[in-house]
Formats: structure tokens, sequence, C-alpha cells
């Protein structure tokens, strides 16, 4: 699989050396992550009988929490009956 994953970086010229476990760890921030997917989904997607294993994951990117932020605000807003 990692010879695979290698010969694809060349073709798409990524410096970086890809791996199973790299690419394993992308789905998990990237995709499931940054996506609003649940910890505990992403955690029984990648076979984790410990949800902290799946915390090794969980990078929190600056970008997710301003969203994460921004959503509470617009739900709070809401809730008062104020915008802003």
């Amino acid at each position: 699989m990692n010879d695979y994953l290698k010969e694809i970086a060349i073709i798409c010229g990524i410096d970086k050396v890809l791996t199973s476990h790299v690419a394993r760890h992308t789905f998990a921030t990237t995709v499931t992550f940054q996506n609003g997917v649940p910890i505990e989904s992403v955690s029984k997607i990648l076979g984790h009988t410990n949800i902290r294993t799946s915390q090794i994951y969980a990078k929190i990117l600056d970008t997710k929490v301003s969203e994460d932020m921004q959503a509470l605000k617009g739900r709070l807003s809401k809730r008062s009956g104020t915008e802003g």
C-alpha cells in the first residue's frame, strides 16, 4: 500500500512522504473532523475501542474553532432575539 502512495505522490508532485498512516490521519482530521463529524463517529469509523485513541487524530484547527464559535453565536442570537 505504501508503495502505491509513494507512486501517487510522485505523479502528483507531492514532496511529503505518503504512508497509510498519513492517509489515515489526513482522513480523520481533514475529511471528518473539519466537516463536523463527531469524534464518537470518527472513533467508530477508525475502529478504535477507546475514544482516547481517536483524540490523537483530533487536531483542533483555528478555522474549525472559529466556525464553531460563529455557529454558537448564531444560536445564542436566535434565543435572545437579537442579531450580532
